[in-house]
């Protein structure tokens, strides 16, 4: 069992792009570049990293290049329990076979690291649109077609497939949610889940991807609440958010996991009663992400200090399909 002190808590890499000022790839650049920014989480704070593949695919290094990374990772003292594969939809309609070839290869390279759970989702590529605003969720991005069956059962097939592969090595599958996918409201995704009927797979219940939305959304709480007792693995972040119900604006920014919208006080101690023993890792975007991020790791361990202190409950968690 874990306590506040070790629950796993790693940091996303999502402000360290994959492209270098000079126009090279972190794929191709030297060990020691590789040493440079995970030393860089270290000194915040964070033992452990979600090896978010926007920085870096694994899956893609070659043999002995992989060796190397495994080599920084031991000698920047960091742990990677989490690799993130983002906007690689199994169902995109230009790329999902790709895709799907990509994520099975991506398994056998996050196990030689010690990933135990691999964090997908099905949100595409940002869109022109969305790379022109200052926050890309405030533009339209592209979703999956609602109430197409094809679609649907393309993504229950290959989300089982990887949730089979993935078994094989003891790891597990989280898929994350995410706005106008199949992934898009808590139902749907639960929905998901159980068509996968996989153990291994479940939730990552990202609700800072939610109430960021400029439109009217679903109670954080409500969600929350019928898919915590699926959730294996856990994105938080938080936003500020604002509704005029007069004139129908909404806005939304990013917060610092104990000022925003959510209140992760009352989240952290629902998931604990719902039986979550999982991953949390820390995100935000904009200014010093990766700063906000070691703010929000030590505000969350005096919430896990809180939670467990109080002890659990396990007021509605239902049984999962084997």
């Amino acid at each position: 069992m874990y306590d506040s002190t070790n629950w796993p808590i790693a940091a996303a890499l999502l402000q360290f792009p994959g492209t270098k000022p000079d126009g090279t790839s972190v794929q191709d650049e030297p060990a020691e570049g590789w040493a440079q920014t995970l030393r860089e989480v270290r000194n915040v704070g964070f033992d452990a990293v979600d090896l978010t593949d926007s920085w870096l695919k694994p899956a893609d290094l070659p043999v002995h290049r992989l060796a190397e990374f495994k080599d920084v990772l031991s000698a920047t003292g960091l742990s990677t329990p989490v690799l993130s594969i983002v906007r690689t939809s199994v169902v995109d309609p230009v790329n999902g076979a790709a895709n799907f070839d990509y994520t099975l290869r991506s398994i056998e390279a996050a196990a030689e690291l010690g990933v135990g759970t691999l964090s997908l989702g099905l949100h595409q590529p940002l869109t022109p649109a969305q790379r022109q605003r200052l926050w890309f969720w405030t533009a339209e991005g592209a979703g999956d077609p609602p109430g197409d069956a094809d679609t649907w059962q393309l993504a229950v097939q290959r989300f089982r497939e990887i949730g089979r592969r993935a078994a094989d090595y003891g790891m597990l599958v989280s898929l994350e949610l995410y706005e106008d996918t199949y992934l898009g409201t808590a139902d749907s995704a639960v929905r998901l889940i159980e068509d996968i009927g996989l153990a291994n797979v479940g939730i990552n219940p990202d609700i800072g991807n939610l109430v960021r939305l400029h439109r009217p959304i679903e109670s954080w709480q409500e969600i929350l609440h019928k898919t915590l007792p699926y959730t294996n693995y856990w994105q938080v972040k938080n936003y500020f958010r604002d509704e005029n119900p007069d004139t129908g604006s909404v806005t939304s920014s990013p917060a610092p996991l104990e000022l925003g919208f959510i209140n992760y006080r009352q989240a952290i101690r629902e998931a604990l009663s719902a039986g979550f023993t999982g991953v949390f890792c820390c995100e935000h975007y904009g200014g010093d992400g990766l700063g906000v991020s070691a703010m929000n790791q030590r505000y969350l361990r005096t919430l896990l200090e809180s939670a467990l202190q109080a002890g659990s409950t396990v007021p509605y968690l239902k049984e999962r399909v084997s």
